[in-house]
């Protein structure tokens, strides 16, 4: 636990010191309450929690992956994973601690989605777990995208179209059935079809579809840094 509490400190340190990061939290939730208040609001036609809901799928899915990659690839540069390694930090305790603060602010800014969205008790909580649930895999995958990258900017370079793809994705696979067949198994797509279903509809399939993203994502991190912490 010593381990895990000091690199969450660490990285929450490193994160409020960041104005990039700070930017990366609230542009996304202040897009979803301009478009919803200046667009949404005033047509009747279009749903008070539309904007709200794109936006937050979209910052789920991007700023986790973004900011995780970055933040292992400074240490991968800084050293400080081959001193972890050495020092007996395993890959679970280090994930745990990199994301950790991520993930926090991350269920805040859901909250805020949420808010704007106008959702309340139930509706308030299904959309926010799936949000954070969400985030959890884009976070998984910004972690093995970071560990296997040589450097800050070779990380920017890997997760930057990776995100963008991951929040484009969804909205491609409902006008394209070929990209829904092939895509179907990504998490952000999952997560569209959350949203776009009825409130009653059954979750269970998205939800392990989700989960399913987080293990193997998980997974081929931890492989990743027991191959590669020693030449980091």
């Amino acid at each position: 636990m010593r381990s895990i509490s000091a690199i969450f400190v660490k990285q929450a340190r490193d994160a409020l010191k960041n104005a990039t990061i700070f930017i990366q939290f609230i542009l996304f939730p202040i897009m979803a309450f301009v478009m919803t208040e200046m667009m949404a609001k005033p047509d009747p036609e279009i749903p008070n929690s539309m904007f709200a809901v794109t936006f937050g799928a979209m910052f789920a899915g991007m700023t986790p992956l973004t900011l995780i990659a970055m933040a292992i690839a400074e240490d991968k540069e800084n050293k400080s994973l081959r001193f972890l390694s050495m020092a007996g930090v395993k890959p679970h305790h280090y994930l745990t601690g990199i994301t950790g603060f991520v993930l926090i602010a991350c269920a805040v800014v859901s909250v805020l989605f949420a808010l704007i969205a106008e959702f309340s008790g139930m509706l308030m909580i299904r959309f926010v777990g799936v949000l954070l649930l969400g985030a959890t895999a884009s976070a998984a995958l910004g972690a093995t995208v970071g560990i296997f990258a040589k450097n800050q900017q070779s990380a920017t370079a890997l997760a930057t179209p990776l995100a963008v793809m991951l929040a484009l994705v969804p909205m491609m696979s409902q006008f394209n059935e070929s990209v829904r067949r092939i895509a179907g198994v990504v998490f952000t797509v999952q997560m569209n079809v959350i949203f776009t279903n009825e409130p009653t509809a059954s979750m269970a399939e998205p939800l392990l579809m989700i989960c399913a993203n987080i293990v193997v994502f998980v997974g081929l991190f931890v492989l990743a840094y027991k191959k590669k912490r020693l030449n980091s």
